[in-house]
């Protein structure tokens, strides 16, 4: 069995994709480093969404990564993309 060279987490690229923008000011997002499928949900207010994205160094997810989520997201609920029970 060969083993597999991996990539620190700190060298793989960050992403963000604002799902929501409250009357309040803030930012919700999800944030994840190299795989976007897997993210963690964040709220930051829109100032402090701008700094955290700069230190992060984090790029938007384009429109087909975004659509590759939500594939993605439809086989963790429904057990197959595009099944609803």
């Amino acid at each position: 069995m060969s083993v597999q060279p991996t990539i620190e987490p700190c060298l793989q690229q960050r992403y963000v994709r604002i799902t929501n923008v409250r009357s309040d000011n803030l930012v919700e997002f999800e944030f994840s480093i190299g795989d976007p499928t897997l993210n963690v949900e964040l709220v930051l207010s829109y100032d402090q969404y701008r700094i955290f994205c700069a230190r992060q160094n984090a790029k938007e997810l384009t429109p087909e990564q975004e659509a590759q989520v939500d594939y993605d997201s439809l086989k963790w609920r429904f057990g197959q993309p595009g099944v609803h029970q």
